[in-house]
């Protein structure tokens, strides 16, 4: 699987007419695919909270439909049931008051049904402005910022109730026909290995590049974190063609990996032994299996590693003598990498701005801009991760310490 790069419609200013058209089967095929992942889910399920950073599969059904509602639709909070607007509000602070995050588990009503019931309201409403031609240019580039910020949402609803599922102590399967996590486990061979690449790494030497997005509206969609496009200078290095597989990164365990506090930088090693850190989250302790939203199953040994911190990726490269990836490096390489989209890859890159970022304006302005502190970006997808979601430039992020995400790495270094 190469890196995807997808036009999006351009939605601002001397669009084609047939756009709101375009733009409405994207929207009802995105949102009935939210639904259908949710179906597997009992209401109690869909209330599951497990951890502050998660959320429950119900508040994921009716936050994206309040992005729509009050920022497409422009719906007032007084248009909206009763205090829903301060239930299902993320982090905008400028939308207003928000329910506190950790406690979004606590808010078992509304039910399921009736944010089941909002949201087919909500699409109805969408889709008829959408055939009567009712939305500005600019509405309908908020539309499709909507779009991609759902899909995001329906990659986060399986990781949180992945983490929710295993930490019943029954740990029972999100659906054990699910072939998600199985999907995407295809291993390039020998003659998918671009010229240059012996031992299975690609060398690049000093060079400047050019990386990042365009600033959007005006090209294919991008966040604006991703832009604005800009030259940056790559020292000479290698980057590995495949990502870190799960052999590979048993060995780091069974050669004491986690037990070894020279390798690890020393807030994760302080985070690892506090926790108990043994090996990657969801690998059984009998060395064989994983637990996947199928229920346990069988490890492939050679598909990639997945549910790393950045810590423990860190710690994996300093162990193999290499490092991790400047963002970069990646984004440079991607059109040859294989394995993208199977898990999304750690860089050593911190989340900060591209020269002259600028947010987009408005209240969606905090969207990226103000999680450029202590979050690392990481680079590629997932096989959870939408199709057509994914780009060269997409720059996702987490804090280091997460885990519940389907998060591994691929290897780097320098060369002379």
């Amino acid at each position: 699987m190469r890196a995807a790069t997808l036009p999006d419609p351009v939605c601002g200013g001397g669009e084609p007419p047939d756009i709101a058209t375009d733009l409405a089967a994207r929207y009802a095929d995105m949102r009935a695919r939210t639904v259908a992942l949710a179906a597997p889910l009992s209401p109690e399920d869909a209330q599951l909270q497990s951890m502050p950073e998660a959320s429950p599969a119900k508040w994921h059904l009716a936050h994206t439909t309040w992005f729509f509602s009050r920022f497409v639709l422009g719906d007032a909070p007084g248009e909206m049931p009763a205090r829903w607007d301060f239930l299902f509000n993320s982090y905008y602070v400028g939308a207003g008051e928000r329910h506190e995050r950790a406690h979004r588990g606590l808010v078992s009503r509304p039910a399921l049904a009736d944010v089941l019931a909002w949201r087919d309201a909500i699409d109805a409403r969408m889709l008829e402005r959408l055939a009567a031609g009712g939305f500005t240019p600019h509405q309908l580039d908020l539309l499709l910022l909507g779009v991609h910020h759902e899909q995001q949402h329906q990659e986060l609803l399986l990781t949180d109730i992945k983490h929710a599922l295993w930490c019943n102590p029954l740990q029972p399967a999100y659906d054990p026909g699910c072939t998600i996590e199985r999907a995407h486990l295809g291993r390039a061979d020998d003659a998918d290995a671009p010229a240059g690449a012996p031992g299975g790494w690609i060398t690049c030497g000093e060079r400047i590049v050019d990386i990042g997005a365009p600033p959007w509206p005006g090209a294919g969609f991008a966040y604006d974190n991703e832009s604005p496009r800009h030259r940056v200078l790559l020292g000479a290095h290698a980057i590995a063609l495949r990502p870190v597989d799960n052999a590979g990164y048993a060995a780091f365990v069974a050669d004491g990996g986690y037990a070894t506090p020279a390798l690890w930088l020393s807030d994760g090693w302080d985070l690892a032994q506090r926790e108990g850190w043994r090996r990657p989250l969801y690998w059984h302790e009998d060395g064989a299996r994983e637990f996947t939203l199928a229920g346990w199953s069988e490890r492939d040994p050679e598909a990639p590693v997945r549910h790393l911190s950045h810590y423990e990726a860190d710690a994996f490269a300093r162990w193999s003598g290499a490092r991790l990836p400047t963002e970069y490096e990646w984004e440079h390489a991607s059109p040859r990498l294989a394995g993208i989209g199977q898990a999304w890859e750690w860089t050593s890159s911190a989340h900060a701005p591209y020269p002259g970022f600028r947010p987009l304006p408005g209240t969606l302005g905090e969207y990226n801009g103000k999680f450029m502190s202590g979050q690392l970006v990481l680079r590629g997808g997932s096989c959870a991760t939408p199709a057509g979601h994914a780009r060269s430039s997409y720059r996702n992020f987490f804090a280091p310490h997460a885990r519940w995400q389907f998060s591994g790495l691929r290897l780097a270094r320098d060369t002379d």
